[in-house]
């Protein structure tokens, strides 16, 4: 568990599923426009629980790290921050996904989150870089970024198919000083 002044960030597992879910079934339209479109099976607590588990195992196996941000009482979701792709030798670099609870966002949380869960990779994992991506219209993502000192690295078009169309991303990385 990591500790922030306002969050407890813990690994995504089997056990933490149902609160995983339940963020994502009251932010289902918040994340829409920012997410690929998901089947029909996604928003159900098995198909959670699953994720949950595989996170488990990808974790014991140094191939991901999924947090779950909660308040202190660990009885809500906060956001996520997923460090994905996690590639050792010489790369040693990972990929950053996140996302804020629609009833949170502008107060600094998202980017309280992504700070601890940056130390801790760069701490832990050892890993260089850290790549985030984001959709140039969103101007709230690049912002935090920014913050936490990601650097533009290129702008790569029609990069991920987010909410049905292939969309644009402006290519962000922060290195392990």
């Amino acid at each position: 568990m990591i500790e922030t002044s306002r969050t407890s960030l813990v690994l995504f597992t089997a056990a933490n599923a149902n609160l995983v879910l339940k963020y994502y079934q009251d932010n289902k339209h918040h994340l829409a426009p920012w997410e690929p479109i998901r089947d029909s099976n996604y928003l159900k607590l098995s198909s959670f629980k699953a994720m949950g588990e595989q996170s488990e195992r990808d974790f014991e196996a140094d191939k991901e790290v999924r947090l779950v941000a909660f308040n202190k009482d660990q009885n809500q979701v906060l956001g996520v921050c997923n460090f994905t792709g996690i590639t050792k030798g010489a790369f040693q670099a990972c990929f950053l996904g996140y996302s804020i609870d629609k009833t949170f966002e502008g107060q600094g949380l998202m980017t309280e989150i992504l700070e601890a869960g940056t130390a801790y990779i760069f701490e832990n994992l050892k890993l260089n870089r850290i790549m985030a991506n984001y959709i140039p219209v969103n101007d709230a993502s690049g912002a935090v970024l920014n913050k936490l000192g990601f650097e533009k690295e290129g702008y790569s078009r029609k990069y991920l198919k987010i909410a049905g169309k292939w969309q644009d991303h402006i290519l962000m990385s922060k290195l392990n000083d």
